[in-house]
């Protein structure tokens, strides 16, 4: 999704309005790699794309090519703790996560059935609960415990007609990962869908666990893709890995579905497992910046009275709160002007408080000067 609302109707967005009349400001908000300095190798890139035009031919699998799915299955088998997954059965190539959704979402559901997802998260789940007519129910994340997911809200919010739950690990923007096992997943006896695209970000926490390692006997779908952990948005490939349960039940019309589109190119699928047999110190070198970025941008934020800031289990984003007592828009408004361009958490659809969001994607004297001008600014707040 494109934009700063996310490719939304803008036009009556006062902080779009803004940021457009706007020459310079200092863009804390940018989570495009290509754009910060993360590049991944041209050279690794063109060594894993010469055997596809030396040997073209377009023979395409409904589950995506046999050595990108076997390379997608080492990988799961190298997670702490490990995912085990048979590259013939449990693995289907897509051309990245948001086509995954879209076909676990016409897999799963049926007009006016409903679907459970975070509260708070990025706004890509309302758009496809509308253009599925599903009703999409959030459940409240508890932010004094880290953000973590309240099993007794999923099963207040669950019904005869729910057909899944979304659950975001690292979740987007609060860097919450699921650690443990829950058992009201296995009560509710609905599919999950898994969302890890930044698993390989762990900050407060170790590793991050795939969830259908803690829980392999429920229906458990996971989806990850290129296009964070690679720093590769433009090359599309994402996957879905469907545990046992998931692929006894669903394996077959997924299949269906996926021959009908077949959105993986043949070239990428091609290139995967030289990228994910080479790629490894590129996502290393990532891993450390991030971190870098982080320990510096909570260090700053800790000495800013204005806002309340916890580490993120994973991820590069952090969700502070707000301690300014005006409206959140308009604190975000204020910033703007002052030259810093900062998430509103309403962005995220949290309305309880107030939040503030920045990526720390954004390279590292650029990222430590707008936290220096946004704390400053924020120090000056019209009372």
């Amino acid at each position: 999704m494109t934009g700063f609302l996310g490719g939304a109707d803008i036009s009556s967005n006062r902080i779009e309005a803004l940021r457009a009349s706007l020459s310079s400001y200092i863009d804390l908000t940018s989570a495009n790699p290509t754009t910060q300095g993360q590049r991944f190798p041209a050279d690794i890139l063109a060594r894993a794309a010469a055997p596809y035009w030396e040997s073209r031919v377009y023979a395409p699998n409904p589950r995506g090519l046999l050595p990108a799915r076997q390379a997608v299955a080492a990988f799961y088998a190298q997670r702490q703790p490990a995912l085990v997954c048979d590259p013939e059965l449990d693995i289907f190539l897509t051309a990245s996560t948001s086509e995954a959704y879209v076909l676990l979402f016409g897999l799963l559901a049926n007009p006016g059935d409903n679907i459970l997802a975070p509260a708070v998260s990025y706004p890509l789940f309302e758009y496809l609960a509308a253009l599925f007519q599903l009703e999409l129910r959030t459940y409240p994340l508890d932010e004094a415990r880290g953000w973590r997911i309240d099993p007794w809200q999923l099963g207040r919010l669950s019904d005869e007609r729910t057909r899944a739950v979304l659950i975001v690990s690292p979740h987007n923007p609060t860097g919450a990962v699921v650690r443990t096992a829950m058992p009201v997943l296995q009560w509710m006896n609905v599919p999950i869908i898994c969302d890890e695209v930044f698993a390989e970000f762990p900050y407060a926490v170790d590793a991050v666990p795939p969830l259908a390692a803690l829980m392999p006997d429920l229906p458990i779908f996971t989806l990850n893709s290129l296009s964070k952990m690679y720093a590769l948005p433009d090359m599309k490939l994402g996957w879905i890995v469907l545990t046992a349960a998931a692929r006894a039940r669903y394996g077959e019309r997924l299949e269906v579905m996926n021959d009908t589109l077949l959105g993986a190119s043949g070239l990428i699928q091609t290139m995967l497992p030289a990228l994910m047999r080479d790629g490894a110190p590129f996502v290393a070198q990532q891993r450390a910046a991030i971190r870098a970025n982080l320990d510096a941008a909570l260090t700053m934020l800790r000495s800013c009275p204005q806002v309340r800031v916890r580490p993120p289990d994973a991820g590069y984003y952090v969700f502070m709160e707000c301690l300014i007592d005006a409206d959140e828009e308009a604190v975000v408004l204020y910033l703007l002007a002052q030259g810093v361009l900062v998430y509103p958490g309403y962005f995220f659809g949290e309305s309880e408080r107030r939040y503030l969001a920045i990526s720390c994607l954004v390279q590292h004297d650029v990222l430590l000067a707008g936290i220096r001008q946004m704390c400053a600014a924020l120090a000056r707040y019209p009372a």
